[in-house]
Order: C-alpha cells, then structure tokens, then sequence
C-alpha cells in the first residue's frame, strides 16, 4: 500500500479548468489494452492542468493505490443538496499482472432535507482474481417519500372502520413522506471456478427501525393508511421495525476491462438471499436478484465511445420481504438508477429496470470532457392489487457531461439530467453509473 496517491480537489476549480488542456492516456492493463492508444492525443485528466505529471509506459500497468478525496457536493430530487465529504479508491492487491482492478467509494452527507448518509462499498479482486469481495455498508438516518407498489395507477386507503382493514382503497395518485433509519451490512465473497467465472456466499443484513409514517392516521375518523403501513399490516410486519437478515449464493461473470469504467466487456450476477428467523430476520423469505452489463465499442481508436447496456431484475421468490426491502429505483449498489424519478418512486415485488447509454469524448484531443446520452425503463408489480411486471412501464431519458478526474483508473465526475413521466431530476456523483 505504498506510494498512496492522495489528491484534493474542489468540483468548481475542476470545472473551471477543463477548457485548457492538451492530452495523455491512462495506463495499459487498468485502462484498456495497448492497441487502442490513440499516441498522438492520450487521455488526460483535470490534475494535468494543475502540476506535470510524469507519462506512464501504457505498457506496465501502475501498481499505485489511487485516492481521490473530494468535497461532496450533491444533488438529487430524493436529498436535496448534499454537503460532505467522499473518496474514490482504486488498488490492486498483488503484482502480478493478470490481477484486476479493485475499487471502493467511501462517503459521508449531510443533506438539506435532514438526512444522513453514510456508505462504504467495495469490490475486491485479490491475487490473480482468484477471489472477489464485494461489500456494501450503509447508514442512513433516512427521510423519504414513499409511493404505493407498483408501476400501475396508484392508492391511499381511507378507512372508515378499522385501520387493520386493508378494503376501502381509494385510488390516487400521491406520495407519502417517512422518516426511517436504516442500516445495511451486505459481505459477499466468490471464488474463481474458471476463467471469469465465480460462485460464491454472503452475508445480508437490512435493519429499518425508528419508522415514522407522517401521513398515517390511524386515531380518529377519516382513517389515513399509508402503502407502507398497509403492506406491513396485510403481511405481518412491525410497521415501525423490521429486520432482513439471510445468507446467499451468488454466480457471477466478470470480463470487464475496467470495474470503475468499463470499455468492452461483460458483468453477469445471479444472488439468491434467503432471510430465515435464526439469523434474527423478522419472517422467513427469499429473493433473487439478476444483473447483466455489457459494454460494445464503437471505435478502436477511441475507446471512450461506446455503448453500455445495463439490466436488472429482483424478485420475491417466497415469504415475505419487508416494504422498504423492495426493489426500487435508486437503491442499487451505485444508488443510480431511475435517473429522472425521484429516489424510491417505484417499488414493487418484482421489480425490472433496463438501461442504454452512449458514451463518447467532447474535448477534441485531451478527452477530459465526455458526454452521455441515456434512456431507461422501469416496470413493477404489485401483487396485492394484481398489477403485474410489464403491466405498465415507466420511461426516462436524459443527458449529461463526464470530467474525467483519474485518468489511471478512469474515475469521472457525473453531471445529468434526467426526464421522466411528470418527473425529472438533476444528479452530480463520482464514478459511472454502471
């Protein structure tokens, strides 16, 4: 862990620098193979404009732990302006030279609506890639709105006689705000069967406690009954607390040439989790989560442009999953998906969300400035009131700029807009979306 690399930098000094720069491309085996090198104008990053750094040979990959550290200012419709502080990291964890890239983001943010939001995530290659380690830690001290199951027409239930009562719906369309904390510990680790093919187990944990639904009102006439409160009532859960807590086996191809920003390859993985009772969690049931990524090149000399295909699907396989342990859009690993809705705006027991992006450079020759141009669908179901998966699908589509920040590890700053039905949103993050 030697030789760590430490850079600060504030997004505005970043922006305001990019237009005066020239060129330099990352290194070989981290960013993408050596043929590709476009010699006359390689990559180049915002920290070339500030001090002269020595070229790398694109041939012997950099072996260097890469740190960027960051002011964290953020902005999403579900937060609001987020204020804090966030690092990217990038290692490999041994010389030789068919061991991939690991990565991390580690983050802490205060946000203008009164949130916490503390995370650590990582994916580990170690020696030869011959195990893979993937953690996602979270504390969230949590205000949202949440929405009925469902990508269908929505409901608030308006009782007359018994807040246990799930009859009487009333359908419209509304959002119900919620406090919650909530705290998250999923560990997976997978070995390598052959090639790049792992299979692995895991450990998931999911703790919602201190939920306060404001909308509810289950004391005086005119009953008010969340989606939340009702789904916890019709299936037997605590509606101030529940915990999720199970074991998985997980299956997963990785081809990428890159974990951070990946310039051709594919990523598939399958996760079976199974919440049991002796583990702590509040019922038994399972769920399966499907993923794949690919990555399709669109010109040898600029590997920057390309298109990326990104689709994943969670399911509930049997008992019962707790309502803000459904699927929804926002809550992948990234916390990048729906980009056009509101974090949390659909959710539903099986949940399909598929993305397509064209990525490609703006600046002529430096390629610190790229840019994006994205679509994506999300369907839900919700079983309750029969709406099934693909019943309704729920569009968005946007744009948005890349200020590349490592070169050597392809770390970019993200600014998008996103458009979706009666909805849109503006985004600012570090490292892709997928």
């Amino acid at each position: 862990m030697k030789h760590v690399q430490l850079r600060f930098i504030f997004i505005f000094i970043a922006l305001s620098l990019i237009p005066n720069v020239k060129a330099q491309e990352s290194p070989g085996k981290i960013a993408h193979d050596s043929s590709t090198i476009n010699t006359i104008c390689p990559q180049q990053d915002v920290f070339d404009l500030i001090w002269k750094k020595k070229s790398f040979n694109p041939e012997i990959p950099s072996r260097r732990v890469s740190a960027i550290i960051l002011p964290v200012i953020g902005l999403s419709p579900a937060t609001g302006f987020q204020f804090g502080a966030g690092a990217t990291l990038s290692w490999l964890m041994k010389n030789h030279p068919e061991t991939k890239l690991s990565a991390g983001v580690a983050s802490l943010m205060l946000t203008t609506m009164k949130q916490m939001i503390f995370q650590v995530k990582t994916n580990i290659f170690l020696d030869r890639n011959l195990w893979f380690a993937q953690t996602d830690w979270r504390l969230y001290l949590y205000r949202l709105s949440t929405y009925p199951l469902g990508t269908g027409p929505g409901y608030v239930s308006h009782l007359s006689e018994s807040p246990n009562d799930p009859a009487g719906y009333i359908e419209v369309q509304e959002d119900f705000p919620m406090h919650y904390n909530w705290v998250k510990f999923h560990n997976v680790l997978s070995r390598a069967v052959t090639g790049n093919f792992y299979v692995g187990m895991g450990y998931h944990l999911d703790a919602h406690y201190d939920i306060e639904d404001l909308s509810l009102n289950t004391d005086s006439l005119g009953y008010t009954i969340t989606p939340h409160y009702a789904y916890s009532m019709i299936n037997g859960f605590d509606p101030k607390q529940y915990i999720s807590s199970g074991l998985s086996l997980n299956f997963a191809y990785d081809s990428r040439d890159n974990i951070i920003n990946a310039y051709r390859g594919i990523y598939v993985n399958i996760n079976y989790r199974y919440n049991t009772q002796w583990l702590g969690s509040s019922q038994e049931g399972s769920i399966l989560w499907t993923e794949f990524r690919t990555y399709i090149g669109l010109s040898k000399r600029v590997p920057r442009n390309l298109l990326a295909f990104w689709v994943y699907g969670s399911f509930v396989v049997s008992g019962n999953i707790p309502f803000l342990d459904l699927m929804s859009n926002g809550f992948d690993q990234m916390n990048s998906s729906g980009r056009g809705y509101a974090q949390g705006r659909w959710r539903g027991e099986d949940f399909v969300y598929g993305e397509v992006e064209y990525r490609f450079p703006i600046s002529p020759c430096s390629k610190i400035l790229g840019g994006v141009i994205f679509a994506n669908f999300t369907t839900a179901s919700n079983r309750e009131r029969k709406i099934p998966l693909f019943g309704f699908l729920k569009p968005g589509a946007g744009f948005g700029l890349r200020i590349m920040i490592g070169k050597n590890d392809r770390t970019n700053l993200l600014i998008d807009f996103g458009l979706g039905q009666q909805s849109d949103g503006f985004y600012l993050q570090a490292q892709e979306v997928f």
